[in-house]
């Protein structure tokens, strides 16, 4: 086993992972004014405190648990539980028991670190929303007024995170029933809100989808009212397009298909930016860390100052570029695009260059390395399908300080599009095919045609490309009832994770943490059922 180099963080050594192990431990640390608060500008410090939360590390109260490293580790859980990553098998994988679908029951610390994590996200919001006088609303000053917009906007993006993962939805495995064999179809997460008391916190049921999405449209209707009263400080908070964008994706979780392509063509009008060029998307120092890339309507940004950053290793670059010569994922757990979507994508594609091409592969030599020569000498040998797309910062691969200081993506105008197409199709084949087509031949590759069939399958295939280890192409999966497929002939997943699901698989449908049922005994009786290792890997014989 490979040694992972640690630049600052003596005392975070890598050791083989046994995360499906650990079960729930008392978290020491969470989110309070006093975290959030720095300076006397109370509501501006709270607004900050916002994106800063997004990037805590050991969420759970200990440095002993890698994979806790904030809103960025969300992102890879939920890309390792598609179709989509493979993960090269080693004792270093810290996100195994996802991929495994292992440990994923409501005592188990795989289920709180979700749980802990979009909790607190939201409670950074409500934070900075009971900071604000919202007696006479219009009477707040412009500066309040947009920290006001872009609170509800943060809400509403955290809960409709949460509303997607925790939604239990039909699926080929496990029925929609609690231990205590209860409904638990289409149940979401209980909605806690600034104004939310301890005493009704205690007895706070899981909200309807129904109810979930009036919640989450309330907060967009009330933020696209304030959000424009002054312009954003920077693009990690929300601004009108965002806000936009966040209309779109709530509405293509209920499937309300005009009203996702209404809004995305409203983000898509607002947002100044364009789609990522060849040029940005193949830059070997700011592929996809750069927070100013002009397509990137909203993303997170790490400083050498954060802490995951100070650790060297249990951050965003550590995990998902393998372009290192020190953490996790050029120690051997390589993250890699499913094969048999790489071979579905065209030579004329400029997406696929962002990958290892097969030996003999027309592409061979072709791929945007940093520099593979110095990679090989450091015995970082990246393997077939390997992702070349997230860059270290600057593409420094050596200096933590300077490759984990890094951007990342929390939405893309080209979302925008993708759903503008795949709403129009639901009812329209045609308009759906013109939009695809239309984006693909400007933004991607001059020869693309549609290929005859389903759009909305064309689509969702695009967006898996697109999207690639940006933690998005799961919620299409749950959302489409898409198969989770890892069992083939020149398969790329390793054996214990080959699984092949007919429809959405039931591990994505995650358990409500035990500690909120002993605090809150209306979830109690109305949890979701465990969904751990309710498929055989077929690749174990």
């Amino acid at each position: 086993m490979k040694k992972i180099y640690i630049p600052l963080l003596a005392s975070a050594i890598a050791l083989p992972v046994l995360t499906g192990c650990i079960e729930e431990v008392t978290p020491t640390t969470v989110v309070t004014q006093d975290q959030v608060v720095e300076s006397p500008k109370a509501t501006e410090s709270y607004a900050f405190g916002m994106p800063a939360f997004n990037n805590s590390v050991f969420i759970l109260g200990s440095d002993s648990y890698h994979f806790d490293f904030g809103y960025p580790s969300m992102m890879h859980i939920r890309d390792v539980m598609t179709g989509d990553m493979a993960i090269v098998p080693s004792g270093y994988d810290w996100f195994d028991s996802w991929a495994k679908n292992e440990a994923q029951g409501e005592s188990m610390l795989v289920c709180q670190v979700s749980w802990n994590t979009f909790t607190q996200i939201a409670q950074t919001a409500n934070l900075t929303l009971g900071s604000i006088d919202r007696s006479n609303e219009d009477e707040l000053s412009a500066e309040k007024q947009y920290y006001l917009g872009a609170a509800l906007a943060w809400r509403a993006f955290a809960y409709l995170d949460m509303a997607r993962l925790y939604e239990f939805l039909p699926n080929d495995a496990i029925k929609a029933e609690s231990n205590s064999g209860n409904s638990v179809l289409n149940l979401t997460v209980p909605i806690v809100t600034e104004e939310t008391d301890r005493e009704a916190a205690t007895d706070n049921p899981r909200a309807t989808r129904e109810e979930m999405l009036e919640f989450i449209l309330n907060d967009l209707t009330d933020a696209e009212k304030f959000i424009t009263a002054k312009a954003r400080p920077n693009k990690t908070l929300p601004d009108l397009a965002v806000v936009y964008g966040l209309f779109a994706r709530a509405y293509m979780w209920v499937e309300n298909y005009p009203k996702a392509k209404e809004y995305a063509r409203k983000a898509i009008s607002a947002f100044s930016g364009t789609p990522t060029t060849k040029e940005q998307w193949l830059s070997t120092t700011d592929g996809f860390n750069n927070l100013n890339t002009p397509s990137w309507m909203w993303g997170g940004q790490l400083t050498s100052d954060d802490n995951a950053v100070l650790t060297g290793i249990i951050n965003w670059t550590s995990f998902c570029a393998n372009e290192t010569t020190f953490g996790y994922a050029s120690a051997e757990p390589f993250v890699m695009i499913d094969a048999s979507l790489y071979n579905s994508i065209s030579d004329d594609d400029f997406r696929k260059l962002t990958f290892v091409a097969p030996k003999k592969s027309p592409l061979q030599g072709q791929e945007n390395y940093i520099d593979n020569d110095y990679l090989q000498a450091h015995d970082i040998n990246i393997p077939e399908y390997g992702s070349l797309k997230i860059k270290p910062g600057q593409g420094n691969m050596d200096d933590n300080s300077v490759a984990c200081a890094v951007g990342y993506p929390l939405m893309r105008i080209e979302e925008m599009y993708l759903i503008e197409a795949e709403a129009a199709a639901h009812s329209n084949q045609g308009e759906g095919k013109s939009l695809l087509e239309s984006f693909m031949k400007n933004y991607r590759y001059s020869s693309y045609t549609c290929p005859t069939g389903d759009v909305v399958d064309e689509v969702f295939k695009q967006k898996r490309i697109e999207f690639f280890g940006e933690g998005l192409i799961f919620f299409d999966y749950k959302r489409l009832n898409k198969s989770v497929t890892r069992y083939y002939t020149g398969t790329n997943f390793a054996e214990d994770r080959q699984f092949n699901t007919n429809g959405r698989p039931a591990w994505m449908n995650f358990v409500i943490v035990q500690s909120e049922q002993n605090n809150n005994k209306a979830v109690m009786g109305y949890n979701n059922p465990d969904p751990s290792n309710a498929y055989k890997s077929l690749g174990m014989k």
